[in-house]
This record gives C-alpha cells, sequence and structure tokens, in this order.
C-alpha cells in the first residue's frame, strides 16, 4: 500500500467522521459513559494544532465508534459499545497528550448542549 493510498483512506475517515459524528453523539447521549472522551477527542482531531499522526489515530478511533460495523453490535445491552471503547481508550492512550483542557471544556459544553435538545 502507497503513502498516497494511506493518505487517501484517511482523508475518507476524516471526512466521514466531520459528517457523522454529531448524528452519532446525539443518539448516544447518557447511553455510553465514554462520550465527554469521545467529543473531546473529535475537538483535538479538528484542531488545526494537532499533529497529523494525532488527528489520524483519533480520527480512526471515531470513525470505529460512528460507523455500523463493530465486532460487537452497538444494540447489545450492555456490551454494545466496550469495544468503542475499548479503540477510543487505546487511541486516547497513544495520543492523549494532545488532547487538551481546552478541547475536554468544549466537549463538556457540547454535550450539555446536547442533553438540553433532548
Amino acid at each position: 500500500m502507497s503513502d498516497e493510498t494511506i493518505s487517501r483512506d484517511g482523508d475518507d475517515e476524516a471526512r466521514t467522521v466531520r459528517r457523522r459524528f454529531w448524528e452519532k453523539a446525539r443518539r448516544t447521549v447518557g447511553l455510553v459513559p465514554f462520550l465527554e472522551d469521545a467529543v473531546a477527542a473529535f475537538y483535538c482531531a479538528i484542531d488545526p494544532a494537532t499533529p497529523t499522526w494525532v488527528k489520524g489515530t483519533l480520527f480512526g478511533a471515531l470513525a470505529y465508534f460512528i460507523l455500523p460495523f463493530d465486532a460487537i453490535p452497538d444494540f447489545i445491552v450492555g456490551l454494545g459499545y466496550t469495544d468503542d471503547l475499548a479503540v477510543l481508550m487505546g487511541a486516547l492512550r497513544a495520543v492523549g497528550a494532545h488532547v487538551t483542557d481546552v478541547h475536554r471544556a468544549k466537549a463538556r459544553e457540547a454535550i450539555s448542549r446536547l442533553r438540553q435538545e433532548t
């Protein structure tokens, strides 16, 4: 696989996440305890100051969260989001130092707005 193919695949993931992230966040507010981490990761991934490799890691984990093809389907009560959590926590463990207090504050504000919408 060439670097160009990898870059194109990463760009596709980023576009998919940007387009579908908030829809998934709205559907899962109050259902997944790690939503704040996911939203903070999203804000970090779209931050122009974030290094490209960090964005790629976060967009990959967020794509796993929003796409319907999972190792464990999300509709299975009690287990459905455990694989999403594992992928996101692995990504945050690798690049978490780049998720700033500003990203986390924006995440808290966004989740508060989402809760008010429901």
